[in-house]
């Protein structure tokens, strides 16, 4: 048994190496009924999809703890510490909480080791979520993201009150599928009988598998440009705003203060779920709270600007579809002479159609390694941005640096004060550059 916090977050962090993503349910649910079902005693908030889970949590979890709800979240990966990704009303778990559930779930992962095999670190993380809000925190709501696909992902054993799906692109091909049907399959599987689904999944493809899991499980489904829709009103930096149209109601003048087209769809995906558990479920979101909280909800790590000076951009674009939509941002909502460009990537990524989206509007791109044990090797990385420079003509200066803290530096001695350096790629990568940036003094950073 553990003695310390640290102890049993190093065994808990330590199954990911070992035994990496196992999709499937019956290891989580076999824990859970060994725990006394848990879960049942809760009221979740389901989210799936490749890009947008964590902005779309971070609207729902900030209206509702507006309106006076005590909020749960689960999401994943965490950018601090391990502890983000589980809290209530913005508060990590306490770590001496960890530490007694984890105490608590080792014995049974231990016994349920032979029959089903160890358990991953995800699955570990999803049961000591739900024993925490279960037994100790006790939330009114949970808003509940799932890790990776949807139909064999852990998060999957709850039965919650509406299913969220936001966009669906390639991502995890080794796992989910190659084709955008494939991964739709996969995301869709968090329906269930029944419960209501909101969707922006607005490629077609992705939407007719949605409309017809939908349509089999008996679940009212509400999709975006269909049965609600939003319409942008302005857009600068720091601040955009839209009108929302849905079934029940219009809301005109939408503020929020993320950056990116993309998070007005976010931003209306969350409006149109608080919509359906108000007229579901009698979840009531005052006007007032729910425009106060859309207009301060924040997300790390997703087109954050971190420093002034230099100006330093965060986003944690991973896959094609993220990286499509961070260069669309960059062309038109921000300003400077010239963009240098930090990247650092996981093996498993789809890396040539990533840098298709962002090398166009490249000066200088800066290839790093994250601290993980999938980390694309920079040298690779920049060859494979080297060969698309070659096949286009266009000039791109492509610079190899394996430690992280030296690329960053060398960015920021690179840019001038018009200058924009964006820092992107694995959320492994961003967790680590952004507490540089934020905690080290510039002194210590050799800028």
């Amino acid at each position: 048994m553990f003695d310390s916090y640290e102890q049993a977050l190093e065994w808990i962090t330590k199954l990911m190496p070992l035994h990496g993503i196992k999709p499937g349910l019956e290891r989580t649910e076999a824990l859970l009924e060994k725990l006394g079902h848990p879960q049942r005693r809760l009221k979740f908030i389901h989210v799936a999809g490749t890009n947008g889970k964590g902005s779309t949590c971070a609207f729902l979890a900030s209206a509702l703890q507006s309106a006076g709800y005590e909020v749960g979240t689960f999401t994943s990966p965490y950018l601090e510490k391990y502890t983000n990704r589980i809290q209530v009303n913005g508060e990590d778990i306490p770590e001496a909480s960890v530490l007694a559930i984890a105490n608590r779930i080792k014995p049974l992962a231990d016994e349920l080791e032979p029959l089903h095999g160890a358990l991953s670190m995800f699955e570990l993380s999803t049961a000591i979520a739900i024993q925490y809000f279960a037994t100790e925190a006790y939330p009114d709501l949970v808003v509940w993201e799932t890790g990776m696909g949807g139909r064999l992902d852990s998060t999957n054993v709850v039965a919650p009150l509406a299913s969220v799906i936001t966009n669906v692109g390639l991502d995890h091909t080794d796992v989910l599928g190659e084709t955008i049907p494939e991964i739709a399959r996969e995301k869709a599987g968090i329906i269930k009988p029944g419960v209501p689904v909101i969707s922006t999944a607005a490629n077609e493809e992705a939407a007719a598998v949605v409309r017809e899991t939908a349509a089999a499980r008996k679940a009212t489904l509400y999709e975006v440009g269909k049965q609600f829709r939003y319409e942008t009103r302005e857009v600068q930096e720091g601040r955009q705003t839209f009108d929302f149209e849905g079934p029940f109601r219009t809301l005109p003048n939408v503020a929020i203060t993320m950056d990116g087209l993309h998070q007005q769809a976010n931003a209306a995906l969350a409006l149109m779920t608080l919509e359906v558990l108000r007229q579901y479920y009698a979840i009531i979101v005052d006007d007032e709270d729910l425009y106060a909280a859309f207009a301060r909800t924040a997300w790390k790590g997703r087109l954050e600007m971190v420093s002034r000076e230099p100006r330093i951009l965060l986003d944690g674009a991973h896959n094609p579809d993220g990286a499509k939509t961070l260069a669309d941002t960059l062309r038109t909502v921000y300003t400077y002479r010239k963009i240098v460009f930090v990247l650092g990537m996981l093996r498993n990524k789809n890396h040539p159609e990533y840098l298709r989206h962002i090398l166009p509007i490249v000066d200088t791109l800066i290839v790093t390694e994250p601290e993980f044990f999938k980390k694309m090797p920079a040298v690779e990385l920049a060859e494979a941005a080297a060969a698309w420079r070659d096949a286009s003509g266009a000039a791109l200066s492509v610079t190899a640096e394996p430690d992280w803290k030296a690329a960053l530096d060398r960015a920021a001695r690179e840019a001038g004060p018009e200058d924009l350096i964006v820092v992107s790629g694995s959320l492994y990568f961003l967790s680590d550059a952004r507490s540089r940036v934020l905690n080290l003094p510039n002194s210590e950073k050799g800028w």
